[in-house]
């Protein structure tokens, strides 16, 4: 019953998504163009940004559509790992963009550039709308979903952009200043950045099997080696498949362990969050064993 209206759930926001990212996607090459033509390097890094849009909702629906495969023998934790390599792609990509931004921002500032503002001012109004739009339609599912949730701020984030846009182009139209452009544009792109670095480090650190952020790893022992029976907790990895599929393995040391002492592990797991767990029970001395064995097979200088 819990899988299926789990599976209704991701196929509702799978259209959700389908639907934004058409939207962001047409609306993407329309502000490009009309950047070009009208001069404005604000609107261009606005564009810029509103590829971190589409991209979000793309790697939003990959994930979801990618998820739903079965794992295999070669991949027998399914393909959600996806979702995660994409995102690092993504992110390497988007800030070598903000960086172009932060730069061709400094050239215009040094030498700029005449803005026709009707064109700024009108594609600007219509990527609010755009976004005003998506961010409806996202609402929902984004309290259920992270994938969601992640473009749901990605969309509200844009909105800040046709907004800064928008008062841009009205501040060139009746002060002149031509400066005030490559000014908001450098804005944008310092706005994109930190959030793409942050994307990238996470992207990371999912790929590189830490700990997930945030997560109490030490917490985690102390309420292992609680348990009735344990009296030891080594070889604990916490990991992350992707984006909120959590794991652990441990190793327990235990003369004797309770006939419920795997269940009441479960039930830690639980509590923490943790999707899948894997634990091996030990009898004292054990692992000192296995380590002198080791340290055995070792050569030293």
């Amino acid at each position: 019953m819990t899988t299926h209206s789990h599976n209704h759930g991701e196929n509702a926001n799978a259209r959700q998504l389908s639907i934004v990212l058409g939207l962001v996607g047409t609306f993407l090459v329309v502000e490009v163009v009309y950047g070009f033509l009208s001069g404005s390097l604000a609107l261009l890094s606005d564009a810029g940004h509103m590829l971190t849009d589409a991209a979000a909702l793309a790697l939003s629906l990959f994930a979801i559509k990618m998820g739903q495969r079965p794992a295999d023998r070669q991949r027998t934790f399914g393909y959600r790992r996806a979702e995660i390599l994409a995102a690092a792609l993504n992110a390497g990509v988007l800030l070598a963009i903000g960086l172009y931004i932060l730069y061709e921002a400094y050239l215009r500032l040094r030498s700029p550039v005449e803005v026709q503002t009707t064109s700024m001012l009108i594609v600007a109004v219509l990527g609010l709308v755009v976004n005003i739009v998506s961010a409806r339609l996202l609402v929902a599912g984004s309290g259920d979903s992270l994938n969601v949730k992640s473009a749901y701020l990605e969309v509200l984030g844009d909105l800040l952009g046709s907004v800064a846009v928008i008062v841009g182009a009205i501040l060139i139209r009746f002060t002149g200043l031509e400066w005030i452009d490559p000014v908001l544009g450098a804005l944008i792109g310092l706005w994109v950045i930190p959030r793409t670095w942050i994307l990238l480090k996470s992207s990371v650190n999912v790929l590189m099997e830490g700990v997930p952020e945030d997560f109490q790893l030490d917490a985690l022992r102390s309420a292992l080696e609680k348990l009735p029976g344990v009296s030891e907790v080594h070889d604990l990895h916490v990991w992350s498949v992707t984006s909120g599929q959590h794991n652990l393995t441990a190793h327990l040391v235990s003369a004797n362990p309770p006939a419920e002492l795997l269940a009441r592990v479960q039930a830690v797991a639980r509590q923490y969050d943790l999707d899948h767990s894997t634990v091996q029970i030990e009898v004292p001395g054990l692992h000192t064993e296995n380590e002198d064995h080791h340290d055995h097979g070792e050569l030293h200088p």
